[in-house]
């Protein structure tokens, strides 16, 4: 059994995309970059999709190649071998250096269980930091694939980033009303052109900023993207008539408190959330001032019902204090997180909150410890 606690955590990097969107193009283009040397590549065939057999060659150390089948099914348990066998091999000394793991799903992948499979086991969670999700989106054919295929929305829902690629064979027309589209779905996500998508633009956008070592909590919630309001519907963006269905089932919005929380609030509060309405929760991000020790910032992050360890930053970044959580929601009613939140943070409130829901789900579920 491996130990965490024996290496930095490494950062973990999920290239998705639906089939043909251009995943392995841009992996491949990236994975020529100097700054890449030391990263390992996981990448699930899918048919003739995956990385060039020279760069495969001239990189066989660094690159595993899963079996076929989807990611986020049939071979999740050996993704989560993988990684440990990695940990295993940075402790014995087999890989000297590891910085990164870019982790290539197949484009029919939700990349929710992944994200889990990478936070969720408990060991795994302390040896990788999740750095970010890239969203890889075909503009001449991106707007059908959302329409047909649920998948492609969730993709571009979580995504940290996104890339538009082929973007020289759309029409003008065609590349605003999609990029509009994919602000509606994501409003905290950039969202890049393939040419822009370099090292610079894709990695390195975690909590922590690797050149400064300092936490970067506006970036990390997406704030640089679509300024401080995330309350957006991801029902308002019908184009020449047409209605997106999977795109009405969407919606990213934040929870903002401007006082000290006490920690029981939060604990409860997440818990009841991730028991009445974990499946519905995609992902999750937050800050969260503690009253019982306010002078240093709480930092949760979840996908689900699964909750990565919390952690303790050493003190404020700039800014304001108090609390923002980020919520990038499927079929969940805003207003019932609304309500839930404003009981346990004190806040006035028109009614209360779904006491049915209370009464009927325990509210102590294990994981939440800072």
């Amino acid at each position: 059994m491996f130990s965490a606690a024996a290496i930095s955590p490494v950062a973990v990097s999920i290239v998705t995309g639906f089939l043909g969107a251009g995943k392995t193009t841009l992996l491949n283009r990236l994975l020529k970059d100097p700054r890449l040397s030391d990263t390992a590549v996981i990448i699930n065939e899918f048919g003739d999709v995956g990385i060039d057999h020279l760069l495969v060659e001239q990189a066989s150390d660094g690159v595993i190649e899963l079996s076929d089948g989807c990611l986020c099914c049939t071979v999740r348990g050996e993704l989560v071998d993988t990684l440990a066998d990695l940990v295993d091999r940075l402790q014995t000394g087999r890989i000297e250096h590891l910085k990164r793991i870019v982790i290539e799903t197949t484009g029919l992948a939700d990349p929710v269980p992944v994200l889990q499979s990478v936070m969720g086991h408990p060991a795994l969670a302390q040896a990788f930091r999740l750095d970010g999700v890239i969203a890889v989106v075909d503009a001449v054919n991106g707007a059908a694939t959302l329409d047909a295929h649920e998948e492609a929305v969730r993709q571009v829902a979580v995504a940290d980033r996104i890339v538009l690629a082929k973007s020289e064979l759309a029409n003008t027309a065609e590349a605003e009303g999609l990029q509009k589209r994919l602000r509606a779905l994501n409003p905290s996500a950039a969202i890049l052109e393939s040419a822009e998508a370099d090292y610079a633009a894709l990695f390195d956008c975690g909590l922590y900023d690797p050149e400064t070592k300092t936490a970067d909590v506006r970036r990390w919630l997406g704030e640089d993207a679509h300024g401080h309001d995330h309350d957006h519907a991801g029902h308002d963006h019908d184009d020449h008539g047409h209605h997106h269905h999977h795109d009405d089932r969407i919606r990213t919005f934040s929870l903002v408190h401007d006082r000290p929380l006490p920690y029981t609030a939060v604990e409860n509060f997440l818990d009841l959330l991730r028991a009445t309405r974990g499946e519905q929760l995609l992902r999750m991000k937050g800050i969260i001032e503690i009253a019982e020790d306010p002078s240093r910032p709480l930092v949760i992050h979840g996908v689900q019902k699964m909750l990565h360890p919390p952690a303790r930053l050493p003190a404020w970044p700039e800014g304001g204090r108090g609390t923002r959580i980020v919520l990038i929601t499927m079929d969940l009613d805003e207003d019932y997180v609304r309500r839930l939140f404003a009981a346990f943070a004190g806040q006035p409130r028109p009614d209360t909150p779904d006491r049915q829901a209370m009464e009927d789900n325990p509210l102590a579920i294990s994981g939440f410890r800072p």
